[in-house]
């Protein structure tokens, strides 16, 4: 705030420079006058919503106790059914966490790994009007499912998300900062967009659709592709995008409040954080020209966190470059020279601290108002935010068109038709063979209904389901060859256009 204070009086003065970092702070502040005008609009929607639900988990691998205390607190709240979907390698222990809750909770088995797989697979198999998506370490609180489905009175609204928080923030300094993030985007960020039904990205901890959009999207969500590749990640950014294309509004319901787990470990964290850098650029420019024309104010949000770090990028460029050639104006002379170097030194680097924190306390004076302690913590907030966040998000930009599955995650699904049999099956079975024994009440629970389904070169899928689960298997297909993608080098290109107009500028 003090040097931006500094230059923008200098060039009030009538002076020609104009300053990177005049431009960073003042869209900073732009963007923050925004949110804070059109989020005093939002109000949680109070309707009342009486059709079915069905939840869907797509699961890995947790902790027992944490995935049974997730299914229980789900059990508690009485949807429709619950679907656990375990991907990848087969997990007898979730099974039997699973079948603790069964009849209202059964399991899926798909042996390829991936969310976006699991979650067509889950929606196949659901029956309730709002299918809810869940990931396995959220945990609900009282009411959060009975809130959650309220703005679907509104026959307008196609997808609605909960608010997010981290579960035992005092664990460690990256789950308090985590934590203090999605509690400032519920109270700026999501608000602004729910008053205008666009939220932008459905956080997909807990997240829920209309079943009847999911069905029609879902050969878009598996097969998308942009800059020729298919992105594992941001597979929530991209129903929230398909769910807007298809005339729907998106929103966010303050009061279903749910808890998630975050990374303990730095290099955990930033894997999360690229990977959420990578997805969220690449929805940002695949969906680009869809907002300019239907959602400006989303297109000017999600333009602006691309831009923002290329700025400051500059910006520090700019003051290296300044400090090693000695050019520029020196906004610190008047007080080098009235205190002397060395105190002077003290006295500029106090006000930019002292500035620095002011600021960022105004623009965090809702989150401040709830935790006041966080104030004295304001100045590392700044730092792990500027020093950490911004550079992933550069190297999410330079990285979105690589071609890659879920994190490292070795044959996750790859934009394809690897599990096509699967799906397949499930589309073109009558319901009545699967279920007509068991729904009647008529069925043996310990004797599966088993389906064989052709899959071509001597392969079979085998669709197994009885009272407390249903399972999908096949041997799961080697993963393609992975080629490369020539298209890749257009982030690059424009990420370093982007940096050479920056050094011409400062030059």
């Amino acid at each position: 705030m003090f040097i931006f204070l500094l230059q923008l009086r200098h060039m009030l003065e009538g002076h020609p420079e104009l300053y990177l970092f005049a431009v960073y702070s003042a869209l900073i502040w732009f963007l923050w006058i925004v949110k804070v005008v059109i989020s005093r609009r939002y109000r949680p929607f109070t309707g009342t919503f009486t059709g079915t639900t069905s939840v869907v988990v797509p699961v890995v691998d947790e902790p027992l106790d944490l995935f049974r205390d997730v299914l229980g607190r789900m059990v508690e709240q009485r949807p429709g059914e619950i679907i656990v979907v375990i991907n990848g390698a087969q997990n007898p222990a979730l099974q039997e966490v699973c079948e603790e809750f069964a009849p209202l909770v059964r399991w899926v088995h798909t042996p390829i790994p991936g969310k976006r797989n699991a979650v067509m697979i889950g929606t196949e198999l659901s029956n309730g009007e709002i299918t809810v998506l869940v990931d396995s370490d959220t945990v609900w609180t009282e009411n959060t499912l009975a809130e959650l489905v309220k703005p679907f009175a509104d026959a307008r609204v196609g997808g609605v998300t909960t608010r997010q928080r981290i579960l035992e923030p005092e664990r460690s300094w990256i789950t308090r900062w985590a934590d203090w993030l999605e509690n400032s985007r519920a109270l700026y960020s999501m608000p602004t967009q729910s008053v205008v039904g666009q939220i932008g990205c459905l956080p997909g901890r807990t997240i829920a659709f209309r079943r009847e959009i999911l069905v029609r999207v879902m050969e878009d969500f598996m097969t998308e592709k942009f800059l020729g590749v298919f992105l594992e990640v941001s597979d929530d950014r991209t129903l929230t995008n398909l769910t807007l294309k298809e005339g729907y509004r998106t929103v966010y319901q303050h009061t279903s409040l749910v808890y998630t787990d975050a990374p303990l470990q730095i290099k955990k964290l930033f894997k999360q954080q690229l990977r959420w850098a990578r997805g969220s650029q690449y929805n940002t420019l695949r969906m680009l020209p869809w907002m300019l024309g239907h959602a400006p104010l989303l297109a000017m949000f999600f333009v602006m966190d691309i831009v923002l770090p290329f700025l400051l990028a500059g910006v520090i460029g700019g003051w290296i470059y300044r400090a090693l050639t000695n050019q520029g104006v020196n906004f610190y002379e008047g007080i080098l020279e009235e205190y002397g170097f060395q105190s002077g030194i003290v006295w500029v680097l106090g006000l930019m601290v002292v500035s620095s924190v002011l600021s960022m306390a105004i623009r965090q004076m809702r989150h401040l108002a709830e935790k006041p302690s966080d104030f004295f913590r304001l100045p590392w907030f700044i730092l792990v935010s500027t020093l950490f966040l911004m550079p992933v998000r550069l190297i999410g930009f330079f990285r979105m068109a690589h071609a890659s599955g879920w994190g490292t995650r070795a044959g996750a699904y790859a934009g394809g038709a690897q599990n096509d049999a699967i799906a397949s099956a499930l589309e073109a079975l009558p319901k009545d063979q699967l279920d007509e024994s068991w729904a009647s009440g008529t069925a043996d629970p310990g004797v599966d209904t088993v389906v064989d389904v052709p899959e071509g070169d001597g392969q079979t899928a085998v669709l197994v389901r009885s009272r407390t689960r249903a399972a999908a298997k096949t041997a799961a297909p080697k993963p393609p060859r992975r080629r490369l993608n020539p298209r890749a080098g257009i982030p690059y290109l424009i990420g370093f256009a982007i940096f050479a107009l920056e050094a011409w500028f400062i030059a």
